[in-house]
């Protein structure tokens, strides 16, 4: 499984799911035998070069690995290389699979197992070579914040030896669980854990599992009907002169169980690749026209009573922005790429969706209202 290759840009016919895999069957054989041999360079050529692009007209955040499990079982493994919004549809790929007698599929990288190592740039990662230890923040009990800590760790070599552990955390725990279990990680020396007592890493994943069941178990079942919420008007403008809009729902800023939606949706429309803008980074009003419409679209998928709130928007240097705290992160990747398709040749849009208990993307309106 050491053979990673990022998708290349290379124009190739658009495909479907079916048809990716259709084309797959015609040439899994043929695979197979190539990545038998266990050359990586074969590998490389006559596998990689080849399934890459069909990944990527799939979607251009597809990553594939491969390798054989055993002497007679060749393992294809799409990756999204961390992130979240794409975990959804590499699931869906390999859902959709054909059952074959000498291959496996998995979505997103496994996990290789507590007694893995790895070297980068000669330094070992291992173990033996890396404890960790976990910080419960004041004011956010709910958050999972893991320092950890190797024992070669230098500023000089800072950049390698950080790159080495999220490597290996990443191959610990598997894609998914790293991605989402942990609310921040932060990577230092000995000097850095002076009075802490170091915990093995073959206990992280119990510490990890153990800690999830108790934050599902404390917020299940937690709901907020928006529908008689108040809503406060935000106007100001930054050193520059560029004024800045925001509508927020302060009902939802004041509520004390923000960590039962613990992802954070963010949809950006960015105004400078489309025409209609005027001054001071304001949209035109035809362009602040189809936001609003937008904004409603959306509104109508993402409703209160299936895990969705509508935390607010601002205007504001030529973008405009709409947060949703979310239940979970897979449905809604899906409602909101569909949705903003929808406004191809409109809106130029984009989003993301990432970890935030406390909703601390919103601190900033929090303190002014």
């Amino acid at each position: 499984m050491n053979f990673l290759k990022k998708l290349l840009n290379r124009p190739v016919a658009p495909a479907t799911v079916p048809e990716f895999w259709s084309w797959f069957l015609s040439e899994q054989q043929s695979f197979f035998t190539v990545i038998r041999k266990k050359d990586g360079q074969l590998i490389h050529n006559r596998f990689l070069d080849k399934i890459v692009p069909r990944l990527h007209a799939l979607n251009p955040r597809f990553y594939c690995e491969t390798g054989m499990t055993d002497d007679t079982t060749a393992e294809l493994v799409v990756s999204a290389e961390g992130d979240i919004p794409t975990f959804v549809y590499v699931e869906e790929l390999i859902d959709a699979a054909p059952t074959l007698p000498n291959w496996k599929f998995t979505a997103l990288k496994p996990s290789t197992g507590i007694r893995m190592s790895i070297k980068l740039n000669g330094t070992p990662f291992d173990s033996d070579t890396i404890r960790f230890f976990y910080d419960e923040e004041p004011g956010y009990p709910d958050e999972i914040n893991l320092t950890i800590i190797h024992e070669d760790f230098s500023e000089d070599n800072k950049n390698t030896i950080t790159q080495g552990c999220l490597l290996y955390m990443d191959a610990l725990l598997g894609e998914l669980n790293a991605a989402t279990l942990i609310d921040d990680l932060a990577v230092g020396g000995p000097a850095d854990a002076a009075g802490r007592q170091l915990i093995p890493m073959e206990k992280l994943g119990d510490f990890l599992t153990w800690k999830e069941k108790e934050f599902v178990e404390k917020y299940e079942g937690a709901r907020h009907d928006t529908e008689n919420d108040q809503y406060a008007a935000l106007e100001g403008e930054d050193p520059d002169g560029l004024p800045s809009i925001a509508i927020i729902n302060t009902d939802l800023l004041d509520w004390d169980a923000r960590a039962s939606h613990p992802w954070m949706a963010v949809v950006t429309v960015d105004y400078t690749k489309t025409k209609g803008m005027i001054n001071n980074g304001m949209p035109g009003e035809e362009q602040f026209s189809i936001f609003n419409e937008l904004q409603e679209e959306l509104d109508s998928l993402l409703v209160d009573s299936s895990g969705y709130l509508n935390l607010g928007r601002e205007t504001y240097n030529g973008k405009s922005e709409i947060y949703y705290a979310c239940r979970e992160f897979r449905r809604i990747s899906k409602l909101i790429d569909r949705t903003i398709r929808s406004f191809e040749g409109k809106l130029a849009c984009s989003y993301t969706i990432y970890k935030d208990k406390y909703w601390r993307t919103m601190d900033k309106y929090a303190h002014t209202i």
